[in-house]
């Protein structure tokens, strides 16, 4: 009777559905195995390396990592000089950062006017998605530059600037606006029944309720747009990727100066990835 009375106790903790069962160990060598997981991992990268250095080796390429260096930054009689890459790297924040805001005013525009009850208002928002969302970057691009930048009389600059910003703005603004559409309808009624605004309506009532949701994939955008500002090179200013194609032209060194920048670029994404996904966590948890 006392092994029949433990076993049904027993059986009494799993079938309650209130309690877990307590955790079990993941063998080392299971096929759920973070060990497996990590060589496999390693495998991978290894294959990739091979890859690259037999493909170099092919092509009788002389390796060169010594040289590149310099053209990051030197040292001369204690004072830090930067070098092409990292000056380059410099525009390329300025491109960034004047094309982050412009992205953020374009999506919240357009994200209103499709909301609004203006046909006009929603047939050109409309036609400025369908048009930037179904042609390429590139050709757009070209278009600000050989057509909209001498009409208005912008410098090549700002000509890349508002080109991204247009183009990423057109992903901004469906963020956006899917993130106010997602505030309940009781919100708005309640800020239209205390009589504000609309204006303060979306200022004090409906943007701090849908910011957090619209934030993470915003982030994510930006990070597309750090990937996309190498475009700009083709239009000859002077960011990180034009500085790499200079230096590649005058030293032949493609792999490792390619390979630099690549890491570079990791180097700023990676970690707003892993901020996008604290974010995500946080905005999923909050609800």
């Amino acid at each position: 009777m006392g092994w029949l009375n433990s076993n049904s106790a027993a059986a009494s903790v799993y079938d309650d559905p209130f309690r877990r069962p307590p955790p079990q160990k993941t063998p080392y060598f299971g096929r759920k195995s973070p060990l497996i997981d990590m060589a496999m991992l390693a495998l991978l990268l290894g294959a990739i390396a091979w890859l690259t250095f037999m493909g170099a080796s092919a092509m009788h390429y002389n390796w060169q990592w010594y040289r590149v260096g310099r053209y990051l930054w030197r040292t001369v009689d204690g004072q830090f000089i930067p070098g092409p890459i990292l000056l380059g790297l410099g525009v390329t924040f300025e491109i960034t950062a004047a094309s982050i805001v412009l992205t953020i005013l374009i999506g919240l525009v357009t994200a209103l006017l499709r909301m609004s009850n203006s046909f006009s208002a929603k047939f050109l928002a409309t036609v400025y998605l369908e048009v930037i969302r179904n042609t390429p970057l590139l050709v757009q691009l070209y278009i600000f530059y050989f057509v909209v930048g001498p009409i208005i009389g912008i410098p090549r600059f700002w000509v890349g600037v508002l080109c991204l910003s247009f183009f990423e703005g057109s992903f901004a603004s469906e963020i956006i606006r899917a993130g106010l559409q997602s505030v309940p309808r009781g919100q708005y009624e309640a800020a239209n029944a205390i009589g504000l605004s609309r204006v303060d309506r979306f200022r004090f009532v409906i943007l701090p309720q849908a910011i957090p949701l619209i934030l993470p994939p915003m982030t994510g955008t930006i990070i597309s747009l750090i990937k996309n500002s190498a475009i700009v090179s083709v239009i000859a200013i002077a960011d990180m990727t034009t500085a790499a194609l200079n230096i590649i032209s005058d030293t032949f060194m493609a792999f490792e100066v390619w390979l630099t920048v690549a890491a570079i670029y990791l180097a700023i994404t990676i970690p707003l990835s892993v901020f996008v996904s604290m974010l995500e966590n946080r905005a999923r948890k909050g609800r």
